[in-house]
């Protein structure tokens, strides 16, 4: 392995494919499932993420004596789309001032606000390999001569090192459910206060009452079938909240192919027919809440989909978390409490740099803020209130 003292030879790929499975997923490692060859060839072998649809493949990759030792999932991007840390204001600014915003290059999983590393980096490796990734994608960011380098969703500890790499710092929020090592639903209920217990308990029933059937379907329980129903409702949702569809219908066949066990569909039923479903993925530690559709109105039926049998599913099976997604303060009352996200990102011009700096710096004294205001709605019980 490499000891850090001699330049490092870093490879630009134009797609994922052009590295095996198990060179790359020993550095992504197994805990999360979108930085895995896996999540990532589906993306790209579907036609979903490619250069036709604006995510051209860029990714790194460093060897030592043949053996893939560090690498880094990045893209060539011709918009903002499907990213969920927005900065189309700044392409707008940068553009009205005469500037070119696009292409820029972005390290991130597309369609996946989901934290985890960009910098991945194997075990046995020279951790060192993490700050030459980040050159590797600003030298790529020079030579491409793009407005800006973004990394999105990175962990805490490589927001820091990218800030320390000369990247300017963002932070956001999600809402995520911690698992207190409860044995039952009924056990999480009874930390909540006695409204949200209530609350929820009323939702989940009126949903009983409507007669739909939710299972819970994992490897090869899950039909083809089930993929048709189920990208009915990710394009009629996708349709009505951004005006355009992210994922192809091949990509949910490609991917049970490659990762079925880390695939969770939960479906609604009605009277036999499939009306809803919600797609999840299993990490080492966390279920991870990705797509959710519905083809009829059902009282909270999204609700009892998304974030109550997701955490019916983690307790089940002892994770420890639920990340539901971006977005949302309605999951506050039902147990997902806000959670600090991160990104990171490099401006080439330098008066757009000194005016993105100054906004960031405003912005983040308001998400800080609004962490602050939300965490006052928590739902849990304060000790000795019921």
């Amino acid at each position: 392995m490499p000891g850090g003292r001699d330049p490092v030879q870093i490879k630009v790929l134009s797609a994922i494919s052009d590295v095996s499975a198990a060179a790359w997923d020993g550095c992504a490692g197994p805990e999360n499932p979108f930085v895995s060859h896996g999540f990532l060839y589906a993306l790209e072998e579907s036609g979903s993420a490619t250069n036709a649809t604006g995510w051209k493949p860029q990714h790194l990759v460093i060897e030592d004596s043949g053996r893939v030792v560090a690498c880094a999932p990045l893209y060539l991007k011709s918009h903002s789309y499907g990213e969920y840390v927005f900065d189309w204001g700044w392409a707008d600014a940068y553009e009205r001032a005469g500037g070119s915003y696009f292409p820029k290059l972005l390290s991130a999983v597309p369609f996946t606000p989901v934290t985890g590393r960009r910098l991945l980096v194997h075990p046995e490796a020279d951790p060192s390999l993490a700050d030459a990734l980040i050159t590797g994608m600003i030298q790529l960011a020079d030579e491409y001569k793009v407005s800006s380098l973004h990394v999105n969703f990175p962990t805490r500890a490589e927001f820091e090192r990218l800030g320390e790499g000369g990247l300017l710092r963002r932070t956001g929020n999600q809402f995520h459910w911690e698992n207190n090592d409860y044995a039952t639903f009924d056990d999480f209920l009874g930390e909540l206060t006695s409204r949200k217990r209530k609350t929820i308990r009323r939702e989940r029933r009126e949903v009983a009452e409507q007669r739909v059937c939710l299972r819970a379907l994992t490897g090869d329980n899950i039909k083809e079938h089930h993929w048709d129903a189920f990208f009915r409702f990710h394009v009629d949702t996708t349709n009505r909240k951004w005006g355009q569809r992210y994922l192809s219908r091949e990509f949910f066949s490609v991917l049970p192919t490659l990762m079925a066990d880390k695939v969770v569909l939960i479906i609604a039923e009605d009277n036999g027919e499939t009306v809803g479903g919600a797609l999840n993925l299993i990490g080492t530690d966390t279920l991870y809440g990705r797509y959710w559709g519905c083809s009829a109105n059902y009282n909270f039926l999204h609700f009892e989909a998304c974030y109550y049998r997701a955490i019916d599913f983690a307790i089940k099976h002892g994770l420890k978390r639920v990340e539901a997604g971006a977005q949302g303060t309605h999951k506050i009352q039902r147990g997902y409490l806000p959670t600090t996200t991160y990104s990171a990102h490099l401006i080439a011009d330098p008066r757009f740099r000194d005016a993105v700096s100054n906004f960031l710096e405003q912005e983040a004294l308001e998400v800080e803020a609004e962490m602050n205001m939300l965490a006052e709605h928590s739902p849990y019980r304060k000790s000795g209130n019921s």
